[in-house]
């Protein structure tokens, strides 16, 4: 994974560690930011968090109670994750499904 390599991993944990900053500002975890931030998208996103235990079922429910404010969302939305985070796959663009 492009996104996972040593010239990318550097920049991307300073990115959750920016995430980490925001979600303890919120009063919340980086996973309820994230979602609380796709829920604010707009009607037309619906996040479906996947969980395999109760408390993190909870814990995503909690997303619906954290408030960004203006400045952290737009905080979110500058943050842009370097390296590719899939195979370059534009070889298989000849065939059909």
């Amino acid at each position: 994974m492009p996104s996972a390599s040593a010239s990318a991993l550097d920049t991307n944990l300073a990115l959750v560690d920016r995430v980490r900053a925001i979600a303890a500002e919120a009063g919340a975890t980086p996973g309820q930011v994230a979602l609380a931030w796709l829920l604010g998208q707009g009607d037309d996103v619906v996040p479906i968090p996947g969980t395999k235990r109760r408390r993190y079922l909870e814990e995503n429910l909690g997303a619906l109670e954290v408030a960004l404010s203006a400045e952290q969302r737009a905080a979110l939305e500058e943050l842009t994750p370097v390296g590719d985070r899939y195979p370059d796959m534009t070889w298989v663009a000849g065939v059909s499904a």
